[in-house]
């Protein structure tokens, strides 16, 4: 999920900011997109990677594998999915969908909506499997919760954007976020295993996290860090620090999804 912005690289999982009003159809109403192109991605493509809303009807998705697709649309790990023919890690796609609707989906709608282009256009077909995994869990730390209630209208969408300074630090700025929704962008699209929530915090709210990443984070796709040269904590200590969270290690028994079969799609 790596897109070029200046110094840095931005990395987007899904979190927009887009207001919606207070007739945002449900996941069920917006089941499918209205049209939706898929072609392979060029090769060498430097344009990121990313699946974003890019304005109020217009779904865009950058170098996203098989893969990469099923796991934004079933909210795992890519670690998560097994299964399917090799080019489900390796064939890139890019899509352009569009919404219908009066309003832009909202990221459930965004998911529901990408099940549907897997199930009519791959052929995507799949079980799932519960196993027992190693995990992480997210609590409240001993000294106390640092998070700010969101000052954001009730009906603004979040915003949960990664930008990466390779070789040094990656920002997450976050406004008007649920846990449900950190704990989302963690899982997908930073730490290499899932993560469940134990806050017990049902509000939303704002935060700026920022720590040194390592190689076993965003799937070891960043460049080479060099470590103690950003003076920025690593994401475990960061996340206490900053946020007033814990994650620690554990293991649960969690939803996973084997690849029954699937099929290249046609580009249109």
């Amino acid at each position: 999920m790596i897109k070029n912005i200046m110094q840095g690289l931005i990395l987007t999982i899904g979190l927009i900011p887009l207001s919606l009003s207070a007739q945002t159809p449900t996941a069920t109403e917006l089941s499918a997109f209205e049209v939706a192109s898929i072609k392979p991605a060029a090769p060498g493509d430097r344009s990121g990677k990313f699946a974003i809303m890019q304005s109020g009807h217009e779904f865009v998705v950058r170098n996203y594998t098989l893969k990469d697709l099923v796991s934004f649309s079933y909210d795992l790990p890519p670690r998560r999915i097994s299964g399917g023919p090799a080019w489900t890690d390796v064939d890139l796609y890019n899509i352009l969908a569009v919404t219908p609707g009066q309003a832009p989906p909202n990221l459930e709608g965004q998911m529901a909506m990408v099940r549907s282009l897997l199930d009519d256009r791959f052929q995507f077909r799949y079980h799932r499997e519960q196993r027992e995994l190693p995990v992480y869990e997210l609590t409240v730390a001993k000294n106390g919760l640092k998070l700010k209630p969101s000052t954001a209208p009730p009906d603004t969408q979040p915003l949960l954007v990664s930008r990466v300074f390779p070789g040094f630090r990656v920002q997450l700025p976050g406004r008007n976020v649920t846990m449900a929704e950190f704990t989302s962008e963690l899982q997908r699209g930073v730490l290499d295993r899932p993560v469940v929530d134990k806050t017990s915090l049902n509000g939303k709210y704002d935060f700026d996290l920022e720590w040194e990443y390592d190689d076993t984070q965003f799937g070891g796709h960043l460049p080479p860090i060099n470590s103690g040269q950003s003076g920025k904590p690593d994401l475990f200590a960061a996340i206490q620090q900053q946020l007033g969270l814990r994650l620690e290690s554990s293991r649960a028994r969690i939803d996973t999804i084997v690849i029954d079969s699937v099929q290249k799609p046609s580009e249109n």
